[in-house]
């Protein structure tokens, strides 16, 4: 495996954009563009309503997500942290985020809709984003009674709304034009 690494001072930081699933380490191949532009749609619009309320965070990928060292450590596409829960927001996220979302690309169906949204729901991230770009379809998932339900859909044209993030709702049109 390439590493690369960048001395800080002192410190060497490590850039590997692996991913650790289940005890194992992944290799993702860098998204298309496509899904870089609905990444940065989705960030854009859910970013400008989380400042302009003052409620939080939002970070994009790569980014690490520690839930258990050396057991699962994710880079979801874009994911967001309640001002009240910013303590897990260190050298990386340490900790389970409020919000996460995944852009399905090519290849990457099972492992997004089954084997991450597993492990979110096991630590159970509050919100799960599912976004499928060669649909147009939006899910979100909240958690209820330790399980992940379905808590709002649009396909093609619609608006979803979060649980967590109170009163943001999205055109999906916005996130894929």
């Amino acid at each position: 495996m390439l590493k690369y690494y960048m001395t800080v001072g002192t410190i060497e930081r490590d850039f590997d954009l692996t991913e650790i699933i289940n005890g194992e380490e992944i290799v993702a191949p860098s998204p298309f563009g496509k899904h870089q532009h609905i990444v940065g749609n989705l960030y854009a619009l859910v970013r400008q309503y989380v400042k302009k309320n003052n409620i939080g965070n939002v970070y994009l990928a790569p980014l690490d997500v520690i839930f258990e060292e050396g057991e699962n450590r994710l880079q979801p596409d874009v994911l967001f942290i309640r001002n009240d829960n910013m303590s897990i927001f260190q050298d990386w996220i340490r900790g389970v985020p409020d919000m996460v979302c995944e852009i399905i690309s090519q290849g990457s169906y099972e492992m997004d809709t089954e084997v991450k949204k597993s492990i979110y729901e096991r630590y159970k991230v509050p919100e799960y984003w599912i976004v499928i770009p060669e649909f147009q379809i939006v899910e979100i998932f909240i958690i209820e009674n330790d399980r992940y339900k379905k808590h709002s859909f649009a396909e093609l044209e619609g608006v979803v709304t979060s649980k967590i993030i109170d009163g943001l709702t999205v055109n999906i049109k916005d996130i894929f034009e």
